[in-house]
């Protein structure tokens, strides 16, 4: 070990594995996170991985976080490098007195030339080699073997990553021993050699109580399941497939008629993503709660479709995870690129209601909003997260339910009330809120009508005529309006006297929550505004209009939630300044707060620590 040694810092840093896709690293970082986590230490894990065959470069990022926070770093502490064509690069990442380890089986001098970094080697494939048999099981075991390394330097209870382990393996016992030799083999070694722990290191403490650690695609499946979803169409594509994969596996434990087996949801897996939005609209015509699950390619092949289903006034939810584009972009990197293709889905004049979600638990709460949303306003709802939010590990506050919740049907006439009617029409605003009445098939012969995504008027007939077509249209922009007062308010936090805003939505917030932290200590105080739907509520209005200057926090390059802003409200567009992370990264919060303090306090902002 070179360098000196690092300040003490205790449950405040970050681990960074780098391996080689395909290689059993992940069950080791998931292990890693999961002790640190029983621990009672908050911690966030972001995953790094290649779009395409095994054997390209993975990280797996670990914030361990006392304070909670939930955003990436943006900074490195202790690099474990362990692929070696990616060893000049992980090198550069790692912040200044922290720490490299690296595989000594084969010594690598070149590592030790940084002086304000610790390079740590460990033996790990002469370890697994000498102690067990198979090139793969050594391969597995390799990776095994280096968190029992940081298990002895950041100070880990080798109790609770041995309950993990037999938790992990419960029905495969004899693998329990064979991970603890692993772990064992590297704890001692490091041990033995280093001097342990570190100055970076774990310390216990009982911040985790009454958390889960969850990814976002889970919690939204699991929130699919409650909302009394029973159909999902989808075609696979990354990062949204596991999505569905995961509703499948809650309705295989939760959809079985208990006493003949039969199972009370469908699962149809599509030939493209036009198919699959065709069989949402369908089965929700039919009164079936039905869903499917995409990515922005996707969004782009069902935007016909979703045309179809706001003119008609077809109810259906779409969960949108985002991934970087333009095409088929980086489907394994983080954007929130399509805020405009969701919000204007379709052609003509046609808005989308889209719900914002910044973290799992939004994703379990907003699925059966979405549902809710959809019957209730007749229309099709799309729920954007997106990569990071997704397909990571969050740590989040045990999901709550209200056992009285019953799905919000809307304003769908039972057999009696059709029966009662002189006459059905389906597209008339009996109420003046812009919501018609609407029946299902087959329930009442006087509830038919012809629905039909070319020309129609407010009874339910074919036309052509300039005045009743204009009629619906414009009693559609009205449903809008009501629209904007049943979504989810934005979310907004504010000190009196403050004229400085920010706004942003998403994935954004936990970077600008810390942001605001660490501005805050400079003596540059903000308010925040958080958009959690489209259409914008009165409070986003209201908000915008309170603020002489407002920074616009977003992931993607062409400033989408700005240009929305401008365009859906009456702010002018000089007040909005673009904070802009588009690289595919999830965005850091120092990012956030150098991008304030460029406008706000250029002299004091330090140039070099611009992280991206």
């Amino acid at each position: 070990m070179s360098a000196s040694k690092a300040p003490e810092r205790i449950n405040d840093l970050v681990i960074k594995i780098a391996t080689v896709n395909g290689t059993g690293s992940a069950s080791a970082n998931g292990l890693l996170m999961k002790a640190i986590f029983r621990s009672g230490v908050p911690v966030v894990g972001k995953n790094y991985f290649p779009s395409n065959i095994q054997g390209l470069p993975t990280w797996y990022e670990i914030r361990v976080t006392r304070d909670g926070y939930r955003a990436r770093q943006g900074s490195v502490d202790i690099m474990v490098a362990l692929n070696a064509e990616t060893y000049a690069r992980d090198l550069t990442e790692v912040a200044s007195g922290g720490y490299l380890i690296y595989d000594s089986t084969w010594p690598r001098p070149a590592l030790s030339k940084r002086d304000d970094v610790s390079v740590i080697g460990v033996p790990l494939a002469q370890l697994c080699n000498e102690n067990f048999q198979g090139v793969r099981t050594r391969i597995l075991m390799k990776n095994i073997c280096y968190a029992g390394v940081l298990a002895a330097l950041c100070d880990l209870d080798l109790d609770i990553i041995r309950a993990l382990l037999a938790e992990t393996y419960a029905k495969k016992p004899q693998l329990v021993d064979a991970n603890m030799q692993a772990i064992q083999l590297g704890y001692d070694y490091a041990r033995a050699h280093f001097s342990c722990p570190l100055p970076l290191r774990v310390q216990k403490m009982e911040a985790t109580r009454g958390h889960i650690v969850i990814d976002g695609n889970t919690a939204a499946a699991l929130g699919c399941v409650y909302a009394g979803a029973t159909v999902g169409a989808w075609y696979p594509i990354t990062p949204s497939t596991s999505l569905m994969d995961a509703y499948k596996s809650f309705c295989e434990r939760l959809r079985l008629d208990a006493a003949s087996g039969r199972k009370n949801y469908l699962m149809i897996q599509a030939e493209d993503e036009l198919a699959s939005i065709g069989m949402v609209i369908g089965a929700s015509w039919n009164g079936a709660r039905a869903f499917t699950a995409t990515s922005g390619p996707g969004i782009s092949l069902m935007q016909e479709f979703l045309g179809l289903a706001y003119y008609a006034e077809i109810p259906a939810v779409v969960f949108d995870i985002q991934r970087v584009g333009p095409s088929t972009g980086m489907p394994t990197r983080t954007q929130q690129c399509d805020i405009h293709s969701a919000a204007y889905a379709s052609h003509g004049d046609t808005r989308q209601v889209c719900l914002y979600p910044a973290n799992p638990e939004e994703c379990f709460e907003f699925a059966p909003l979405a549902f809710d949303l959809a019957e209730r306003l007749q229309t099709p709802v799309l729920v954007l997260s997106d990569l990071d939010i997704g397909m990571n590990d969050w740590m989040c506050p045990e999901f709550k339910w209200d056992p009285q919740y019953r799905p919000d049907r809307g304003k769908v006439l039972d057999a009696e009330q059709i029966a009662k009617l002189e006459r059905f029409w389906r597209f008339y605003d009996h109420d003046n809120d812009g919501i018609p009445q609407r029946t299902l098939p087959g329930v009442h012969p006087k509830g038919a009508y012809f629905a039909r995504g070319s020309g129609h008027n407010q009874y339910g007939g074919y036309t052509e005529d300039a005045r009743d077509y204009q009629i619906v249209v414009d009693r559609l922009r009205k449903k809008w309006m009501t629209a904007a007062h049943l979504v989810p308010p934005a979310v907004i936090e504010q000190e009196a006297r403050c004229d400085v805003g920010i706004v942003s939505l998403g994935s954004c917030d936990g970077a600008v929550r810390e942001a605001r932290v660490h501005l805050a200590a400079q003596g540059i105080h903000t308010n925040y505004l958080r958009v959690r739907a489209f259409p914008f509520g009165p409070e986003v209005e209201a908000f915008l209009q309170a603020h002489r200057l407002l920074f616009v926090v977003e992931q993607n390059r062409d400033a989408q939630l700005r240009s929305l802003l401008i365009l859906e409200t009456g702010v002018e567009k000089t007040r909005l300044r673009s904070i802009l992370h588009y690289n595919g990264l999830p965005i850091p919060a120092s990012y956030v707060a150098n991008g304030v303090a460029a406008v706000l306090a250029p002299a004091t902002r330090p140039a070099a620590q611009l992280v991206v």
